[in-house]
């Protein structure tokens, strides 16, 4: 005789939640989300609906290693703004996990096999270990007298920068792999400016309040007028950063064939521009003008280098010699970067004069993490916390001597020099060369920016800095791979 279940005596999934032993687990569940929301509130109560997604974002990253490094560059965006919201976490740790764990994937993803590291076997990785090792050194600089400090500073400044070369190398190998770097790059740049409008046209919210209360209106309410920040650290970073990512986009953008790609990276650099000027930073301006004319330089196309040429002189006589367009906040602001009598210039060469004394017998700076405003922190009452550095590279200077800065010159000009070599004379397939040569524009509008701006170390344009110099010093790679399937078509002209 057959053996048959009766259908009707079957358990079904309601019968099995009702058990003592589901009961139970769903008592304990509700006890532990309780117990979290009440002593983290509504960070706690995100955190538990994040857990899900939390455990399937990990099954891919761990699948593809290389959503790490799209994982980092979206951080990037994210992660120093989401201070104002998030209290009392350490959120600027969330890049060094990510990184950290992106090694760790890649380790059990080819668990199995040996890592191949030869793709990072390159000049980028030496130059970024170079650094590297210099700022280590810097942790028993003399003159440093505060070890957290240099925890804090050295993370921006060359952590991230070694930790990142290599896993581009590594990971970033394919022409589709650099698309969608380059689309990641454009869509938070889309969303970092459309922030930027909403605060322009409704204001800022309640978080974005408070922190202007605590004092970032200090340098962000100028003369009665906010100077946008978005959802970014700050305004310079925000001006300078969307300046680039214009520059980058309109190079691309202005030879792709493809209509669509055509108008979202057009749309991105015109926004880009734009959150420039919504920003009231001032340097930011040398972005563009810096950015152009080299690509016009790289482009060996006589039209091409004539036009820009008159173009960017246009534009510096419009701000230098012209008061068109001074009832606008944002153009009179942008007019004085031009004026070399600005009260705030002035300022700036002073500081550097009182700095010039005091590194004169420091050749290796006074030590990382010590210089400028940030400094306060960690050592209110020492001299270099007292004087603003502004710059990026008088920060170098200050922090790490006159050694320090001509290594991380070197550094960034061998990065550029050897990139626009290669684009002028190496490199055959026109849209690789067309990529690698909006990279380099924006690299260096973002150097001669820096002189102005602390903004080459600050995330987000520090971590795209890092990701496009090893991108940029691989381009033989990408070039000599010159697949048959291309999503960018770029014109002859």
């Amino acid at each position: 005789m057959r053996n048959e279940v009766n259908p009707f005596e079957k358990s079904t999934g309601s019968d099995k939640l009702g058990s003592n032993k589901s009961l139970l687990l769903i008592f304990l569940a509700v006890l532990f989300a309780a117990w979290v929301i009440g002593n983290n509130g509504i960070v706690g109560g995100i955190g538990l609906i994040a857990i899900p997604f939390v455990l399937i974002f990990g099954y891919f990253f761990f699948k593809n290693p290389i959503i790490g490094v799209y994982t980092a560059v979206a951080l990037s965006f994210l992660i120093l703004g989401s201070a104002r919201y998030i209290k009392g976490v350490q959120v600027g740790m969330a890049m060094d996990g990510i990184l950290f764990l992106t090694y760790i994937a890649l380790f059990f993803n080819r668990f199995k096999e040996r890592i191949n590291w030869a793709p990072a076997n390159k000049d980028a990785t030496i130059l970024a270990a170079v650094w590297f090792f210099f700022t280590v050194l810097q942790f028993f600089n003399p003159e440093a007298r505060s070890k957290e400090a240099w925890f804090v500073g050295f993370r921006g400044i060359s952590l991230y920068m070694m930790l990142l070369i290599p896993l581009v190398l590594l990971m970033i190998d394919t022409r589709r792999k650099l698309d969608i770097f380059l689309y990641l790059w454009a869509g938070f740049s889309f969303l970092v400016t459309a922030k930027g409008i909403m605060q322009l046209t409704i204001g800022v919210d309640p978080f974005e309040k408070a922190w202007l209360d605590a004092g970032g209106a200090v340098t962000h309410i100028l003369f009665g007028k906010l100077r946008i920040f978005s959802f970014l650290s700050d305004a310079g970073q925000f001006g300078a950063n969307q300046a680039y990512s214009g520059v980058v986009f309109a190079i691309i953008g202005f030879t792709v064939k493809d209509r669509k790609i055509k108008i979202f990276y057009l749309t991105v650099a015109a926004l880009g521009l734009y959150g420039m000027l919504l920003s009231g930073t001032r340097g930011a301006i040398s972005i563009p003008l810096t950015g152009f004319f080299l690509y016009a330089v790289l482009r060996k196309n006589r039209f091409v280098m004539i036009a820009g040429t008159v173009s960017l002189l246009l534009v510096f006589i419009f701000f230098k010699y012209t008061t068109i367009g001074q009832d606008n906040q944002q153009i009179r602001r942008m007019r004085s970067a031009f004026d070399p009598n600005d009260a705030s210039l002035q300022v700036r060469l002073e500081n550097q004069k009182k700095l010039s004394v005091y590194l004169s017998t420091r050749p290796f700076g006074g030590g990382i993490g010590h210089a400028g405003v940030k400094a306060q922190r960690f050592l209110p009452n020492a001299f270099l916390s007292n004087v603003a550095t502004d710059s990026w590279y008088v920060l170098i200077w200050a922090e790490m001597g006159v050694v320090g800065l001509l290594l991380h010159l070197f550094i960034l000009f061998y990065v550029l020099g050897k990139s626009a070599w290669m684009i002028m004379f190496k490199l055959k397939d026109p849209e690789i060369k067309i990529i690698m040569s909006a990279m380099a524009s924006g690299m260096f509008g973002i150097m001669v920016a820096s002189y102005g701006n602390a903004v080459l170390g600050t995330m987000p344009t520090g971590i795209l800095i890092y990701t496009c110099m090893a991108i940029m010093l691989n381009a033989k790679h990408f070039d000599e791979e010159a697949t048959n399937a291309r999503p960018l078509e770029v014109s002859k002209a």
